[in-house]
């Protein structure tokens, strides 16, 4: 039992990699125990408006690709299957990583700079999950799994990281459910609304990419009107 500890828990790497996926487990015990049972669709919320496809710049976005964020997370099936699955899971296998590799490679007398090792770990266990989560998505697939149902943005109110006026685009974050999400904006009547401004979502586009927004009059800025 001793040296099963040991191995847990030294080196470094591999106590950070068994409390990381203890977690996951405890997680797990608890999604089951508060009534969830097997119901995986508890995901965080990884909206495609809000991640990876915006690219600002003075203001300015564009729409043309996916960004890079978006692409790594669809190569390892986020989205297809829930994300709290996919991350238990890449723990799973990077703590196995972990552990194996610390029976070859003595790194224990690097102390906290054994934690590099990580890194070449999560690489490896990154491109293994592409692989490892198709079967999974394809399981979630067959039983109708959709993704996170989407947002009504109609109107949320949020706060305007860019200048508009006319028919330019910016964007404006907005906070649903404690996560802030990023989403392309225009003036509904081509009225100038500035940086930092409260702003509510009247409209959108009808390939649902821009959403059409208008100044906010509140409580905290009718002073400035």
């Amino acid at each position: 039992m001793t040296e099963l500890f040991n191995l847990l828990f030294h080196p470094l790497p591999n106590g950070v990699m068994t409390v990381l996926t203890g977690v996951s487990l405890l997680y797990w015990v608890f999604v089951l125990f508060s009534g969830d049972g097997l119901d995986f669709g508890m995901d965080a919320d990884l909206d495609a408006e809000g991640i990876g496809d915006v690219n600002d710049v003075d203001g300015d976005v564009h729409h043309d690709q996916p960004g890079f964020f978006s692409k790594a997370l669809d190569f390892i099936n986020i989205g297809k299957a829930p994300l709290m699955v996919i991350v238990t899971l890449f723990k799973f296998i990077g703590w196995i990583i972990t552990i194996v590799s610390s029976l070859f490679i003595s790194i224990g007398q690097f102390g906290f700079w054994s934690l590099l090792i990580l890194i070449p770990i999560f690489l490896v266990t990154y491109f293994i999950m592409h692989w490892l989560t198709k079967p999974i998505a394809k399981f979630y697939e067959s039983i109708g799994y959709k993704g996170e149902e989407p947002h009504d943005y109609l109107g949320r109110t949020g706060i305007m990281k860019s200048s508009l006026a006319g028919e330019k685009i910016g964007s404006a974050e907005f906070v649903i459910n404690k996560d802030v999400i990023r989403l392309n904006v225009k003036s509904i009547d081509g009225a100038s609304i500035g940086y930092n401004d409260d702003v509510i979502i009247i409209d959108e586009t009808k390939d649902k990419r821009i959403y059409l927004v208008k100044k906010e009059i509140n409580i905290h800025n009718i002073k400035n009107q």
